[in-house]
């Protein structure tokens, strides 16, 4: 199963995505919280797999929250879920380490397949969201490129591959099964990846691959 957190300050909504969370018989909500501080609290006390939070809430805000918790509660995939989806608010929420960012607007079907895919080690944005910050990335891609070339000159020809792999978006057990390797392994790699990069998580990795020009038409899609 895959325990999941809801954090929104408004109980109808947490009602709405409850309901379409546990259409997948996969998923269980463990906890619900009205504000940031209580998702955090009870992230601490439940450890769910995903937490997924607004980011308009009292007390802590979403954004704020997630920075936390991937602190507090590193096991925990953190995903946004909100309405607004301006740019500022995409660049925090990834740069604090959220694995996700989705939008209330989307198709319900998109909400199961974050939450699936974060749980299974790989990073989601909803299509809009994807698009925003390719685009983004296309816009300063020259001018970045050299120096994420230059990052993963560091790393070895296999943590160069896995690199790419999460770049277009495989989890971890995709990644074995195309490498051949067990799925832990492929965890070490990544961990590996993260700490030469000096990046957060898998999100921010994929920029690098992304910028590093791993990632293109050719890379093998999920």
């Amino acid at each position: 199963m895959i325990r999941v957190l809801l954090a929104d300050d408004e109980a109808m909504i947490r009602a709405g995505v409850r309901a379409i969370l546990t259409a997948d018989p996969a998923i269980e909500v463990v906890a619900e919280a009205g504000d940031g501080r209580e998702a955090i609290e009870l992230t601490r006390s439940h450890r769910p797999d995903v937490a997924l939070l607004d980011i308009r809430m009292p007390r802590l805000d979403g954004l704020a929250a997630a920075a936390e918790l991937r602190r507090a509660a590193p096991g925990t995939a953190v995903v946004i879920l909100t309405t607004f989806g301006e740019d500022e608010y995409i660049a925090r929420a990834l740069s604090g380490g959220a694995s996700g960012f989705l939008l209330k607007s989307g198709d319900p079907h998109e909400l199961i397949a974050g939450v699936r895919a974060v749980a299974g080690g790989a990073a989601y944005l909803s299509p809009k969201v994807a698009h925003r910050v390719i685009t983004e990335l296309r816009g300063g891609r020259m001018a970045h490129g050299a120096h994420a070339r230059r990052r993963v000159d560091a790393l070895t020809p296999r943590e160069r591959q896995v690199l790419a792999l999460v770049g277009a978006g495989l989890s971890n057990a995709e990644i074995a099964s195309r490498l051949h390797v067990v799925e832990g392994t492929v965890k070490a790699y990544v961990s590996t990846i993260l700490t030469r990069l000096e990046v957060r998580n898998r999100v921010q990795a994929a920029i690098v691959a992304y910028e590093a020009g791993l990632v293109g038409d050719d890379t093998p899609a999920p």
